[in-house]
């Protein structure tokens, strides 16, 4: 495992926030991962802690109690400088259709325009790259994706919308995303997938996690109504692929 500067704060009366390098990278993200599951596995497996994962750091709650932040500090310290053991948890690639006719890719028009390429060549250069799933927030299920293509980098629009539809596909600066939900918003939408992202009536609400990967393909209308169809019978089945951690 690398070992990067860290540093650690509190975060409230219940919480204690310890960050990484200000950087966007897969390493940082898996050493976040790595460190989270050691403590929680082998440190404080005994105890109620909800943990945060995001970008570059990540948050530890304890509703049960408050922290000793200072003492609590220097524990995290040398733990994370210890040698661990771990067996890595699974990840997946998954798969999410997208339709990207202009009735659900409602600011494709504009990104075009702007970015300077072809609505065929802005869902070609979506589709064709696997996202890394940095953190999940803002709503229930919001999966903040990086790895976007340079060409399609493109600033949140000025003017938040009051209403997002659920399920719609946008882009805002170096990221994509999925509203779980409707929502107002500020990102440029794009397209809507047809699986729903949460479901808070299942056992694991958020299907996807944090350190996993999504790669989307375009479908038609008719193949987007029909998974519709099947989602809301329970017989959709969303393509994932094991991929090593």
């Amino acid at each position: 495992m690398n070992t990067y500067s860290i540093s650690i704060r509190p975060f409230g009366v219940h919480a204690i926030l310890i960050e990484w390098p200000n950087e966007v990278a897969e390493d940082i993200l898996n050493d976040i991962l790595k460190f989270t599951q050691f403590i929680l596995e082998q440190k404080l497996k005994n105890e109620n802690w909800e943990i945060v994962p995001a970008y570059n750091s990540v948050t530890l709650i304890h509703r049960d109690k408050p922290i000793a932040f200072d003492s609590f500090k220097q524990q995290l310290l040398d733990w994370y400088g210890e040698e661990k053991t771990i067996v890595a948890k699974e990840r997946f690639l998954w798969r999410l259709p997208v339709c990207y006719d202009l009735e659900f890719g409602i600011d494709l028009e504009e990104v075009s325009g702007r970015l300077g390429l072809g609505i065929e060549e802005i869902i070609k250069l979506h589709t064709a790259h696997a996202y890394t799933v940095f953190g999940i927030g803002f709503l229930p299920g919001f999966m903040y994706l990086g790895g976007l293509p340079k060409a399609l980098e493109i600033p949140r629009k000025s003017h938040p919308r009051p209403k997002v539809i659920k399920g719609s596909v946008g882009l805002a600066a170096k990221q994509t995303g999925v509203y779980p939900q409707e929502s107002p918003g500020g990102w440029n939408i794009i397209g809507n997938c047809s699986v729903p992202m949460f479901d808070p009536q299942k056992k694991e609400p958020c299907f996807i996690s944090v350190g996993d990967k999504v790669q989307f393909y375009p479908i038609e209308r008719a193949e987007y109504d029909l998974h519709k169809i099947e989602g809301e019978v329970g017989i959709y089945k969303i393509e994932k692929t094991k991929i090593d951690a």
